[in-house]
């Protein structure tokens, strides 16, 4: 099953194009209009030649503003940046946190040792389906994708893998996209995350960590989609409800998704 196409950049971890992605038999995720990626902190728009050739128009960043603050991005040459706060509502939770949580082992091991960081991160992805705070970032995220103007468009978190998975989860459910598909797109992200955490997570496994928590930490795990999944079926009773009522997207927003990123083949 495809899953977003890996782009080789240099200064910038686990960037993905969603074009390419099958709909269904003959329905496809347009190319090279739509990407995903870590934070942009480390852009090096002057010599990253793949950023380059993407002809970026609009960055968007679903960061808090502490991460925003301490590791601000670097943006590709004539693109904007519009910022979609997911976890405004919520800004000490662990995926905005990534970085000081592997920074102190016996810190991680206190709060989240015991399999609690699994948990931790499945609630997580729950205010992301529930907060009013994401609810507004989700929508102005859908919103821009949709404005042609806006294209190509990158949107990012730190990671790039539990704000920006559920961004890119509900875009391609929006699309047509079968959960299945869904699902292997959202797990298919571990191994560009796991490389570009590699030393942080070395660091904290020689400082005493726990390897259990890194990897809860540094992964995406089929729970966390579930959570996420079940949160809008059990409020929302499945995807049009959630659009609708709980990220109250235009109908005409998502024909413009629709009409703009999928094509026939």
């Amino acid at each position: 099953m495809q899953t977003a196409r890996t782009v080789v950049a240099s200064t910038v971890v686990n960037l993905r194009d969603l074009g390419g992605i099958a709909l269904s038999r003959d329905r496809r995720v347009r190319q090279s209009v739509l990407f995903r990626s870590g934070q942009l902190s480390e852009l090096d728009p002057e010599n990253d030649r793949a950023i380059a050739a993407l002809g970026i128009r609009t960055v968007v960043d679903l960061r808090t503003a502490d991460e925003r603050r301490w590791a601000p991005d670097r943006l590709p040459h004539r693109s904007r940046l519009f910022v979609a706060d997911v976890l405004g509502d919520h800004p000490g939770v662990a995926p905005s946190r990534l970085r000081s949580l592997l920074a102190d082992p016996d810190g991680a091991r206190r709060a989240l040792g015991g399999g609690r960081a699994e948990e931790l991160f499945a609630d997580t992805y729950r205010k992301m389906v529930l907060s009013p705070g994401a609810a507004a970032a989700y929508r102005a995220f859908l919103e821009t994708a949709a404005d042609p103007r806006a294209r190509p468009l990158l949107f990012h978190c730190t990671a790039g893998k539990d704000r920006t998975g559920w961004a890119a989860a509900v875009l391609l459910m929006i699309l047509g996209a079968p959960r299945a598909t869904v699902r292997a797109d959202f797990l298919g992200v571990n191994p560009a995350v796991r490389a570009a955490f590699a030393p942080q997570v070395a660091r904290f496994l020689d400082g005493g960590g726990d390897p259990a928590v890194a990897a809860a930490v540094i992964e995406v795990r089929p729970r966390y989609l579930d959570a996420a999944l079940d949160a809008m079926d059990e409020r929302w009773g499945g995807l049009e409800g959630y659009v609708r009522d709980g990220l109250r997207v235009p109908g005409a927003v998502l024909e413009r998704l629709r009409e703009g990123l999928v094509i026939s083949g």
